[in-house]
């Protein structure tokens, strides 16, 4: 049988369910896992053990009793610090924060706990999720970046110390460390998952990231997650479709739109560029169909259009702190906030619209072909613990608040993962996913950092 920090969440609920793996014993290996490799790691902000093991306990008498037949029964996740859990710290990894208790959970820990998800603890983060690197390190090599905002979140998945763990994205800070750290990333449609009870960045550009081993994982936790919330004005009335029955119905070999010219290889490096017409090939040598796609033209200003709302909007909250605590925060985000309160209302109105016609104009081109293939990172992680990489190709995304899912896709010549990313119109998270798991499937890979097998 397989060791239980192995496990994706798909593989351990379903054990969970048939009584071949108890709760408990699951949980308790995992806090073993956390014990030995968290000193090199620093992946946790703060893990109540008493709360898991109980809580782990209380899912075993559930499945005793056959009165629990949940999703994610038993699976311990773990929160960026950033998520609202009542009763326990969301420092935002800021001396801001420090010492901040919230009252309630956010709307998404709520609807993980009501699936039957365990709260394993609260992962690192950068500061408030923003651009000054945190501690964690890179479990395939701890001398390069794991990326960011959600790095702890993602080095605790690619190490095993859970299965799955939420990150946001208000640029590049789920898919990105994805990428870097070997696993699979899920940026959903804006406001297909509520943020409400979550530190904002930017309140036009923050989506809730799901970080885990597999697709399958990714559709699973948001089903859980998505739909609509009165409490978040940016909560989006779409129905909740059961994503893992349209992931059947996208089970066969997809059109994949290549973006080759441009952007996305022109920002490259060589390896990525390589790889990725060696992974598009691959799939397409599976049978899936491959054809080439131009970006339009309002591709050119998205990276500027998003970093001017988001430090504008960033501004716009930190703005009561800063006024009196402004040397408590790191250099980076300092500057961001001091850059976003600079820039004139008439230059972010323009943002804004600019960025309704680049969701438009991107819309239209994921809608030609079922799925949209790109490199996930233009280099593997950066040897440079002072950056968390380059998010230069989620941040458009982000901007338009398209789904984007990135998916492990080799080893990089120094040995470190390479990923490709996939992306779809809004709210086809179903047919994304269905596509993504083809394409995992067809390169069939099993990544894991080799000192955290």
């Amino acid at each position: 049988m397989a060791q239980p920090h192995t496990l994706s969440v798909s593989q351990a609920a379903e054990q969970m369910r048939g009584g071949q793996l108890l709760p408990s014993d699951y949980a308790n290996a995992l806090l073993e896992r956390i014990d030995a490799h968290e000193p090199d790691l620093q992946a946790w902000v703060t893990i109540d053990r008493e709360a898991v093991i109980s809580d782990a306990r209380q899912r075993e008498q559930e499945l005793e009793a056959g009165s629990d037949s949940r999703i994610m029964t038993g699976v311990p996740v773990g929160l960026k610090d950033i998520f609202y859990t009542a009763g326990m710290k969301t420092t935002a990894c800021s001396r801001i924060y420090a010492e901040f208790v919230p009252e309630y959970d956010a709307t998404c820990v709520t609807k993980l706990k009501e699936a039957g998800a365990i709260v394993m603890g609260k992962a690192v983060t950068t500061e408030f999720a923003t651009s000054d690197p945190s501690p964690s390190r890179n479990p395939w090599n701890r001398e390069h970046t794991p990326g960011g905002s959600s790095s702890g979140s993602s080095v605790a998945v690619a190490a095993g110390m859970c299965p799955a763990a939420l990150g946001s994205q208000t640029g590049g800070s789920t898919c990105r460390p994805a990428a870097y750290n070997g696993i699979v990333g899920l940026k959903p449609t804006y406001g297909r998952i509520s943020r409400y009870g979550v530190v904002p960045v930017s309140w036009s550009l923050d989506t809730v990231g799901i970080l885990v081993r597999t697709v399958t994982d990714a559709a699973i936790l948001l089903q859980a997650m998505a739909g609509y919330d009165e409490n978040d004005p940016g909560s989006a009335e779409e129905p909740v479709p059961d994503f893992l029955q349209q992931m059947d119905r996208h089970a066969g070999p997809p059109r994949l739109g290549l973006l080759k010219t441009g952007y996305f290889f022109d920002r490259s490096t060589p390896e990525v560029r390589q790889h990725t017409e060696a992974v598009a090939a691959q799939l397409a040598q599976a049978g899936a169909t491959v054809i080439d796609i131009d970006l339009p033209d309002s591709f050119s200003t998205a990276p500027d259009v998003q970093r001017i709302v988001m430090n504008v909007e960033c501004a716009a909250f930190h703005e009561p702190y800063f006024r009196h605590r402004a040397d408590e925060y790191g250099p980076r985000l300092r500057a961001n906030i001091e850059m976003g309160m600079l820039i004139p209302s008439v230059t972010y109105l323009q943002a804004q619209r600019l960025r309704r016609e680049f969701r438009r104009d991107l819309t239209a081109v994921a809608q030609q072909v079922d799925a949209l293939l790109m490199p996930a990172t233009p280099a593997p992680a950066p040897r440079d613990l002072d950056t968390t990489g380059d998010a230069a190709f989620q941040a458009p995304w982000t901007s338009a608040g398209l789904p984007t899912v990135v998916v492990p896709s080799g080893v990089s010549e120094s040995g470190l993962p390479l990923g490709v990313q996939f992306a779809a119109a809004p709210f086809d998270e179903g047919r994304l996913l269905g596509v993504s798991r083809w394409c995992e499937q067809a390169l069939d890979l099993d990544l894991r950092p080799p000192d955290y097998n």
